[in-house]
């Protein structure tokens, strides 16, 4: 089907276009050409790829809302999303787009709020409901909600409502509703839990790609910025102060990172603050107000805190640490360069990482820019043109200003023009080139790394291996054939070959064909031994951890192809002392 050009050729309602048309809606975005004329047109389950901010809502919401019967009671349609924020966005858009069809109910239904209010809004009615996960499989466990009369379901940003542990609301409610009912997927990646929900509740789904699959937004640019861990934080602020107007979202890995990286940013004069999992909502709803209000630059946030945070202007995104779970970096990046706008969405990595950014790129199918951590010089003079730009911009008060000129013009008598230019930008400036005047440079270099330390050489890599790290060593007794081994059983079926493997007291370094590393690091990070989990990640030439408190060290070649016997559960305990993790449960209970 060509694309269309105008809404009105997508085959909408008059009084839905005069409602978008009051919106400001011109001229649809790709995945709204694509979209909405197919679910006009058809009763077909549907599975769209496409990014955060690429317009999904109209793209879903539209036909939805011209498809339901007003002049019926039932719930029609039932739209689920991942958290809070998102239910309320949507709910806030069809609503809008609704404005001129009368009598359509809709109604948000989500956590952390009484449910009495909710439950009363169902009692008189609702034709389309809005969704979190935890929440509606709450209500269906009391029987408060009749899923049976829904003829669209919509599953919005899948992909994430699988990350945060919803799998087992979503097939729970998916089980109420009836099999003649049109399911809608939406999401940004395609993993394998997103594909199982397409397979098991969709009935041959028509799939559309918009942009590459699993690919990052087009208007953001991905640039890596490469510092020893100790360091991070001082990029942080070096990074925040080379871009004076940013406004943006920096992720973290844990709730107390977070917190303590706020805190850092406030107390050195930052407008930033915390978003986690501990606050209230209350406190959530405050910080989130003073985020969109830009009283605040910097959100410090976890990923799950973050999700389904809506805002069109974010500049950059700042991954202080990378995710574990390498596809939520372009949930991340994708928040910024919304709406047609440009977008940053920066990594601070160590050297240890650099194997994991290489992965980000072949999901995301682009390359990042590796640039130097600015300088103390370069800090300064992006903030004194910034303040330049503030000074020339400025609204002047002709009126009120022009009684204090003649005292003024008294008062600077005698200096010059450059005079006066350098005492002003002297006084704002001042403090800026005082911090920066011995700024270190935080930048790793590379080929200054030493191959050696303590006098001990470390693994050399073959060419065509790759050197991963695993925190398993001789404290946990284990020895080269039990390495091979666990290697074996994670991949079954696949010819892993191993090279050199290095034992020291609380690690071991090993070897493996390049072409197989991802699966290796992959199937060992969801093993544990002796009860501990499993943390494997690429090692560097520099790569010393462990050394100097004994080590043993051997070659050895490993063939795969050994099975799990088919007798044994997932999760039991081998022989050998390794235990697989057991399948993870939902995390978050009601959203």
């Amino acid at each position: 089907m060509a694309e269309k050009k105008t809404f009105k050729e997508l085959g909408l309602d008059e009084d839905i276009l005069a409602a978008i048309g009051a919106i400001g809606f011109e001229t649809p975005t790709p995945v709204q050409a694509a979209v909405i004329p197919r679910l006009l047109d058809t009763r077909r389950d549907f599975v769209g790829l496409a990014q955060t901010g690429t317009g999904k809502t109209a793209a879903f919401g539209l036909p939805v809302i011209q498809q339901t019967d007003t002049g019926k009671t039932d719930t029609q349609g039932l739209i689920l999303c991942p958290t809070r924020e998102l239910c309320l966005q949507i709910t806030r858009d069809l609503t809008a787009f609704a404005k001129r069809k009368k009598n359509l109910r809709l109604l948000a239904v989500y956590g952390g709020t009484p449910i009495e209010a909710q439950l009363r809004a169902l009692k008189k009615g609702v034709h389309i409901i809005v969704a979190t996960p935890g929440r509606m499989h709450d209500l269906l466990r009391r029987k408060k909600v009749n899923l049976t009369t829904v003829q669209h379901v919509v599953l919005d940003e899948a992909d994430e409502m699988l990350n945060m542990g919803f799998q087992e609301d979503l097939e729970a409610i998916l089980e109420h509703v009836p099999d003649s009912a049109q399911t809608l997927l939406f999401s940004a990646t395609m993993p394998r839990q997103v594909a199982s929900i397409a397979g098991n509740y969709m009935n041959d789904p028509e799939e559309i790609t918009i942009g590459a699959r699993n690919a990052g937004a087009e208007n953001v640019t991905h640039v890596c910025y490469t510092v020893h861990a100790k360091d991070r934080y001082a990029a942080l602020k070096r990074i925040a102060d080379c871009y004076p107007n940013m406004y943006g979202i920096v992720f973290c890995r844990t709730r107390i990172e977070t917190q303590d990286i706020a805190e850092k940013l406030m107390k050195d004069g930052y407008n930033a603050d915390s978003l986690h999992g501990d606050l209230s909502q209350v406190q959530r709803d405050r910080v989130m107000k003073k985020f969109r209000s830009k009283d605040l630059h910097m959100l410090v946030a976890t990923d799950v805190a973050a999700r389904g945070i809506d805002i069109t202007d974010l500049t950059h995104i700042i991954n202080y640490n990378l995710p574990d779970e390498l596809d939520s970096y372009t949930h991340r990046s994708g928040r910024t360069g919304r709406a047609g706008k440009k977008g940053i969405s920066v990594a601070i990595v160590h050297m240890r990482e650099k194997f994991k950014v290489t992965r980000i790129e072949r999901i995301i199918n682009k390359k990042f820019e590796h640039r130097q951590v600015p300088s103390g010089t370069e800090v300064c003079e992006a903030q004194l043109i910034a303040l330049i730009g503030r000074v020339k911009d400025v609204d002047v008060d002709h009126a009120r200003i022009g009684k204090y000129l003649p005292e003024i013009k008294e008062m600077l008598a005698g200096m010059s023009e450059d005079e006066l230019i350098k005492h002003f930008v002297s006084l704002e400036f001042n403090r800026f080139l005082d911090y920066y005047r011995d700024a270190p440079d935080l930048n790793v270099d590379e080929s200054a790394i030493p191959q050696k330390r303590g006098g001990r050489k470390t693994l050399t890599v073959k060419p065509g291996f790759s050197k991963l790290f695993i925190n398993i060593g001789m404290k946990e007794k284990i020895t080269p054939r039990d390495l091979m081994g666990l290697v074996n059983k994670a991949t079954p079926g696949e010819n892993v070959e191993i090279g050199n493997i290095d034992i020291t007291t609380n690690c071991t370094f090993f070897e493996v064909e390049t072409k197989s590393a991802e699966k290796v690091v992959a199937a060992l990070s969801q093993l544990e031994y002796q009860d501990r989990g499993i943390r494997i990640e690429a090692a560097t030439s520099d790569d010393d951890r462990g050394v100097g408190m004994g080590r043993r060290r051997s070659e050895g070649r490993g063939r795969s192809g050994r099975k799990r016997p088919p007798n044994r559960k997932r999760g039991e305990r081998r022989s050998d002392g390794f235990k697989r993790k057991p399948k993870s449960h939902r995390k978050g209970g009601t959203t």
